[in-house]
């Protein structure tokens, strides 16, 4: 029997990285991996117009779950920072941590540093962080260390800028259905009036597999310091 993973997905809002990891996502859950996904705010500032804020939030943080639910999965939602105004601070960064330690991810995707939204770059810091922190026992906390090998930074269409892909993960037609019926009850996903989410995200998950040569794939960068490829020949 294979190894199976823990992947856990960190976004800043809800929605961010069930649109740019969420095929991935799908795939890894129909392998029968376990699927966490963290988000540091719910994103309510993309209220409809006419629905209460707070409304709205319980409304996203339920569509979280469903996405979770949906591959077998859980989500968690803070919910002690607003969207757009996520703090910078020591205190959020451990509370990351002690997510880490109590999944216990082999795997950790989230923000890549640069994004049109401040919320985006935060979190790609924060993570950063947290995810070293959550590696030494000399940070004490109520749980005990652990170190997530493995650290992604998906492609989201806000955070473009110097953005290469570096790795492809392709997967299949079932994962990409999956994918696209979980993301579908995410109201903002089909209903924005100011961005095609479905459709970028369905059509960068068939450039991407074009690229890789496979049916669909999404593409991630990795930290600078893990560039490397490692071989002992030019062949």
């Amino acid at each position: 029997m294979s190894e199976k993973f823990t992947v856990l997905a960190i976004g800043a809002h809800v929605g961010d990285v069930e649109l740019a990891s969420g095929g991935v996502l799908a795939s890894h859950s129909l392998k029968g991996d376990r699927i966490v996904t963290l988000a540091l705010t719910a994103g309510e500032r993309g209220v409809p117009a006419g629905q209460d804020i707070k409304e709205y939030r319980q409304q996203k943080v339920k569509e979280a779950q469903v996405f979770a639910d949906m591959l077998g999965g859980e989500a968690i939602v803070f919910d002690d920072s607003c969207d757009g105004e996520l703090p910078d601070n020591q205190e959020i960064r451990m509370e990351v941590c002690d997510v880490i330690r109590r999944v216990k991810p082999n795997i950790i995707i989230t923000h890549w540093k640069n994004s049109m939204h401040k919320d985006h770059a935060l979190t790609h810091h924060i993570v950063n962080d947290a995810r070293f922190f959550a590696s030494l026992s000399s940070f004490e906390r109520a749980l005990p260390a652990h170190f997530a090998a493995r650290l992604y930074y998906s492609e989201n269409w806000e955070d473009a800028v110097d953005y290469v892909p570096y790795v492809y993960v392709d997967f299949d037609q079932a994962a990409f259905d999956l994918w696209i019926d979980a993301l579908s009850k995410h109201w903002f996903v089909t209903n924005s009036k100011s961005f095609k989410y479905m459709d970028y995200y369905k059509a960068l998950a068939v450039v991407r597999g074009c690229e890789a040569r496979k049916t669909y794939a999404e593409a991630f960068m990795v930290p600078a310091e893990t560039v490397k490829v490692r071989q002992s020949s030019l062949w």
